[in-house]
Protein backbone atom coordinates (compact mmCIF):
# COMPACT_ATOMS: atom_id res chain seq x y z
CA UNK A 1 0.00 0.00 0.00
CA UNK A 2 2.84 2.40 0.81
CA UNK A 3 4.33 2.12 -2.67
CA UNK A 4 0.96 2.64 -4.35
CA UNK A 5 0.30 5.74 -2.30
CA UNK A 6 3.72 7.12 -3.26
CA UNK A 7 2.98 6.51 -6.93
CA UNK A 8 -0.46 8.09 -6.60
CA UNK A 9 0.98 11.14 -4.88
CA UNK A 10 3.37 11.53 -7.80
CA UNK A 11 0.42 11.94 -10.15
CA UNK A 12 0.82 8.62 -11.96
CA UNK A 13 -2.29 7.64 -13.90
CA UNK A 14 -1.44 3.95 -13.40
CA UNK A 15 -0.13 2.53 -10.13
CA UNK A 16 -0.70 -1.20 -10.57
CA UNK A 17 2.55 -1.92 -12.38
CA UNK A 18 3.11 -5.51 -11.28
CA UNK A 19 2.53 -6.89 -14.81
CA UNK A 20 5.55 -4.88 -15.99
CA UNK A 21 7.82 -7.02 -13.84
CA UNK A 22 6.27 -10.39 -14.58
CA UNK A 23 6.28 -9.83 -18.33
CA UNK A 24 10.03 -9.38 -18.73
CA UNK A 25 12.31 -12.03 -20.22
CA UNK A 26 15.17 -11.58 -17.73
CA UNK A 27 15.03 -11.16 -13.94
CA UNK A 28 14.68 -7.53 -12.86
CA UNK A 29 16.70 -6.18 -9.94
CA UNK A 30 14.67 -3.01 -9.74
CA UNK A 31 12.23 -0.84 -11.64
CA UNK A 32 11.53 2.78 -10.73
CA UNK A 33 9.64 5.71 -12.23
CA UNK A 34 11.69 8.43 -13.89
CA UNK A 35 10.83 11.44 -16.05
CA UNK A 36 8.36 14.18 -15.22
CA UNK A 37 6.67 12.16 -12.45
CA UNK A 38 9.99 11.83 -10.64
CA UNK A 39 10.91 15.45 -11.31
CA UNK A 40 7.67 16.68 -9.77
CA UNK A 41 6.02 18.33 -12.74
CA UNK A 42 3.90 15.75 -14.60
CA UNK A 43 1.10 16.81 -16.90
CA UNK A 44 -2.31 15.24 -17.30
CA UNK A 45 -1.11 13.58 -20.49
CA UNK A 46 2.45 12.69 -19.41
CA UNK A 47 3.65 9.24 -20.36
CA UNK A 48 5.07 6.91 -17.72
CA UNK A 49 8.83 6.41 -17.89
CA UNK A 50 10.02 3.23 -16.17
CA UNK A 51 13.72 2.52 -15.75
CA UNK A 52 15.61 -0.34 -14.17
CA UNK A 53 18.16 -3.11 -14.25
CA UNK A 54 17.87 -6.66 -15.56
CA UNK A 55 20.28 -9.54 -15.05
CA UNK A 56 21.60 -11.58 -17.96
CA UNK A 57 22.80 -15.16 -17.47
CA UNK A 58 26.57 -15.63 -17.74
CA UNK A 59 26.18 -17.63 -20.96
CA UNK A 60 24.80 -14.54 -22.71
CA UNK A 61 28.03 -12.67 -21.99
CA UNK A 62 30.63 -15.31 -22.86
CA UNK A 63 29.34 -16.54 -26.20
CA UNK A 64 29.53 -15.09 -29.70
CA UNK A 65 26.11 -13.46 -29.81
CA UNK A 66 25.77 -9.84 -28.77
CA UNK A 67 24.09 -9.64 -25.34
CA UNK A 68 20.96 -7.60 -24.77
CA UNK A 69 22.63 -5.17 -22.39
CA UNK A 70 19.82 -2.68 -22.95
CA UNK A 71 16.20 -3.68 -23.42
CA UNK A 72 13.38 -1.31 -24.31
CA UNK A 73 9.69 -1.64 -24.95
CA UNK A 74 6.76 0.74 -25.26
CA UNK A 75 3.03 0.07 -24.98
CA UNK A 76 -0.30 1.72 -24.36
CA UNK A 77 -2.28 0.96 -21.23
CA UNK A 78 -5.75 2.40 -20.95
CA UNK A 79 -4.72 5.34 -23.11
CA UNK A 80 -1.48 5.98 -21.19
CA UNK A 81 1.78 5.66 -23.08
CA UNK A 82 4.31 3.66 -21.08
CA UNK A 83 7.90 2.73 -21.75
CA UNK A 84 10.38 0.54 -19.92
CA UNK A 85 14.14 0.71 -20.44
CA UNK A 86 16.49 -1.54 -18.49
CA UNK A 87 20.24 -2.15 -18.58
CA UNK A 88 22.06 -5.31 -17.65
CA UNK A 89 23.61 -4.98 -14.20
CA UNK A 90 27.20 -4.77 -15.51
CA UNK A 91 26.37 -1.98 -17.95
CA UNK A 92 24.40 -0.09 -15.30
CA UNK A 93 27.25 -0.30 -12.80
CA UNK A 94 29.70 0.92 -15.42
CA UNK A 95 27.42 3.91 -15.99
CA UNK A 96 27.33 4.50 -12.23
CA UNK A 97 31.12 4.75 -12.22
CA UNK A 98 30.95 7.59 -14.74
CA UNK A 99 29.73 11.07 -13.77
CA UNK A 100 26.23 10.11 -14.90
CA UNK A 101 23.56 11.64 -12.73
CA UNK A 102 20.76 10.19 -14.82
CA UNK A 103 21.34 6.57 -13.80
CA UNK A 104 21.78 7.57 -10.17
CA UNK A 105 18.42 9.33 -10.26
CA UNK A 106 16.86 6.13 -11.54
CA UNK A 107 18.56 4.04 -8.88
CA UNK A 108 17.60 6.40 -6.06
CA UNK A 109 14.10 7.25 -7.27
CA UNK A 110 11.60 7.06 -4.40
CA UNK A 111 8.96 5.91 -6.90
CA UNK A 112 9.74 2.20 -6.65
CA UNK A 113 7.79 -0.29 -8.74
CA UNK A 114 9.94 -3.35 -8.03
CA UNK A 115 12.90 -3.89 -5.71
CA UNK A 116 15.26 -6.63 -4.49
CA UNK A 117 18.09 -7.00 -2.00
CA UNK A 118 20.59 -6.22 -4.78
CA UNK A 119 18.75 -2.98 -5.46
CA UNK A 120 19.22 -2.06 -1.81
CA UNK A 121 22.93 -2.89 -2.07
CA UNK A 122 23.31 -0.65 -5.11
CA UNK A 123 21.51 2.17 -3.29
CA UNK A 124 23.89 1.78 -0.34
CA UNK A 125 26.90 2.01 -2.67
CA UNK A 126 25.63 5.02 -4.62
CA UNK A 127 27.29 7.62 -2.34
CA UNK A 128 30.71 6.10 -3.06
CA UNK A 129 30.54 6.99 -6.76
CA UNK A 130 29.52 10.63 -6.37
CA UNK A 131 32.11 13.17 -7.55
CA UNK A 132 32.37 16.89 -8.20
CA UNK A 133 32.48 15.99 -11.90
CA UNK A 134 28.78 15.13 -11.79
CA UNK A 135 28.33 18.89 -12.15
CA UNK A 136 29.35 18.48 -15.79
CA UNK A 137 26.47 16.09 -16.37
CA UNK A 138 23.90 18.52 -15.02
CA UNK A 139 25.47 21.50 -16.74
CA UNK A 140 25.41 19.71 -20.08
CA UNK A 141 21.85 18.45 -19.64
CA UNK A 142 20.65 21.93 -18.72
CA UNK A 143 22.30 23.41 -21.82
CA UNK A 144 20.66 20.82 -24.07
CA UNK A 145 17.22 21.50 -22.59
CA UNK A 146 17.70 25.26 -22.79
CA UNK A 147 18.41 25.02 -26.52
CA UNK A 148 15.28 22.88 -26.87
CA UNK A 149 13.26 25.52 -25.03
CA UNK A 150 14.62 28.24 -27.32
CA UNK A 151 13.62 26.19 -30.35
CA UNK A 152 10.17 24.96 -29.23
CA UNK A 153 9.00 27.54 -26.71
CA UNK A 154 7.57 24.75 -24.53
CA UNK A 155 7.37 24.71 -20.74
CA UNK A 156 8.71 21.16 -20.47
CA UNK A 157 12.33 21.82 -21.55
CA UNK A 158 12.34 25.06 -19.56
CA UNK A 159 11.46 23.18 -16.37
CA UNK A 160 13.94 20.42 -17.25
CA UNK A 161 16.60 23.12 -17.57
CA UNK A 162 16.05 24.56 -14.11
CA UNK A 163 15.56 21.14 -12.54
CA UNK A 164 18.95 19.98 -13.83
CA UNK A 165 20.77 23.06 -12.60
CA UNK A 166 19.18 22.90 -9.14
CA UNK A 167 19.87 19.16 -8.83
CA UNK A 168 23.51 19.80 -9.70
CA UNK A 169 23.85 22.65 -7.22
CA UNK A 170 22.25 20.64 -4.43
CA UNK A 171 24.43 17.63 -5.19
CA UNK A 172 27.62 19.67 -5.11
CA UNK A 173 26.66 21.23 -1.77
CA UNK A 174 25.15 18.27 0.05
CA UNK A 175 26.28 15.07 -1.68
CA UNK A 176 22.60 14.14 -2.14
CA UNK A 177 21.00 13.27 -5.49
CA UNK A 178 17.60 14.96 -5.39
CA UNK A 179 15.65 15.03 -8.65
CA UNK A 180 12.25 16.41 -7.59
CA UNK A 181 11.93 20.09 -8.44
CA UNK A 182 9.39 21.07 -5.74
CA UNK A 183 11.67 19.54 -3.08
CA UNK A 184 14.67 21.36 -4.53
CA UNK A 185 12.86 24.68 -4.27
CA UNK A 186 12.87 24.25 -0.49
CA UNK A 187 16.64 23.67 -0.45
CA UNK A 188 18.18 25.84 -3.17
CA UNK A 189 17.48 29.48 -3.90
CA UNK A 190 15.62 29.51 -7.21
CA UNK A 191 13.55 31.84 -9.42
CA UNK A 192 10.20 32.75 -7.86
CA UNK A 193 8.43 31.91 -11.10
CA UNK A 194 9.07 28.16 -10.95
CA UNK A 195 6.01 27.11 -8.88
CA UNK A 196 3.80 28.92 -11.37
CA UNK A 197 5.51 27.22 -14.30
CA UNK A 198 5.03 23.81 -12.64
CA UNK A 199 1.31 24.54 -12.21
CA UNK A 200 1.02 25.69 -15.84
CA UNK A 201 2.70 22.54 -17.20
CA UNK A 202 0.19 20.34 -15.37
CA UNK A 203 -2.34 21.18 -18.07
CA UNK A 204 -0.39 19.72 -21.02
CA UNK A 205 2.85 17.80 -21.54
CA UNK A 206 3.83 19.99 -24.48
CA UNK A 207 2.23 23.19 -23.31
CA UNK A 208 3.53 26.50 -24.58
CA UNK A 209 5.56 28.90 -22.48
CA UNK A 210 3.72 31.76 -24.14
CA UNK A 211 3.74 34.76 -21.87
CA UNK A 212 7.02 33.76 -20.20
CA UNK A 213 9.61 36.53 -20.32
CA UNK A 214 12.47 34.89 -22.22
CA UNK A 215 14.91 37.63 -21.28
CA UNK A 216 14.18 37.02 -17.61
CA UNK A 217 14.50 33.24 -18.08
CA UNK A 218 17.89 33.72 -19.76
CA UNK A 219 19.02 35.82 -16.81
CA UNK A 220 17.97 33.11 -14.35
CA UNK A 221 19.63 30.49 -16.55
CA UNK A 222 22.95 32.31 -16.53
CA UNK A 223 22.74 33.04 -12.81
CA UNK A 224 22.15 29.41 -11.86
CA UNK A 225 25.00 28.33 -14.10
CA UNK A 226 27.30 30.59 -12.11
CA UNK A 227 25.95 29.19 -8.84
CA UNK A 228 26.63 25.66 -10.10
CA UNK A 229 30.17 26.63 -11.06
CA UNK A 230 30.77 28.03 -7.58
CA UNK A 231 29.20 25.02 -5.89
CA UNK A 232 31.40 22.67 -7.90
CA UNK A 233 34.54 24.65 -7.04
CA UNK A 234 33.68 24.58 -3.34
CA UNK A 235 32.31 21.03 -3.20
CA UNK A 236 33.70 18.50 -0.76
CA UNK A 237 33.00 15.66 -3.18
CA UNK A 238 36.05 13.79 -4.54
CA UNK A 239 37.40 14.18 -8.06
CA UNK A 240 36.90 10.49 -8.90
CA UNK A 241 34.53 7.70 -7.93
CA UNK A 242 35.17 5.07 -5.29
CA UNK A 243 33.43 1.81 -4.63
CA UNK A 244 34.86 -0.04 -7.64
CA UNK A 245 35.83 -3.21 -5.76
CA UNK A 246 32.52 -3.44 -3.92
CA UNK A 247 30.54 -2.91 -7.12
CA UNK A 248 32.68 -5.46 -8.98
CA UNK A 249 32.04 -8.03 -6.25
CA UNK A 250 28.31 -7.33 -6.39
CA UNK A 251 28.17 -7.84 -10.16
CA UNK A 252 30.14 -11.11 -10.00
CA UNK A 253 28.08 -12.44 -7.11
CA UNK A 254 24.80 -11.60 -8.82
CA UNK A 255 25.87 -13.14 -12.11
CA UNK A 256 27.01 -16.40 -10.54
CA UNK A 257 23.76 -16.67 -8.58
CA UNK A 258 21.54 -16.09 -11.66
CA UNK A 259 18.57 -16.28 -11.67
CA UNK A 260 18.08 -16.58 -7.91
CA UNK A 261 19.96 -13.28 -7.30
CA UNK A 262 16.90 -11.38 -8.47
Amino acid sequence: MGTDMTLQNAGLPVTDLGPVVTGERYPLLFVTVSGAHLYGFPSRDSDVDLRGVHLLPAEDLVGLREPQETRSRMWDRDGVEMDLVTHDLRKFVRLMLKPNGYVLEQLLSPLVVHTTELHAELVALAPTVLTRNHAHHYRGFANTQWRLFERTGELKPLLYTFRALLTGIHLMRSGEVLAQLPALLARVRAPDCLPGLIAAKAEAEHGSAEGVDRTEMARHFGSLHRVLDEAQAESGLPDGPGGFDALHELVVRARLAWPSAA
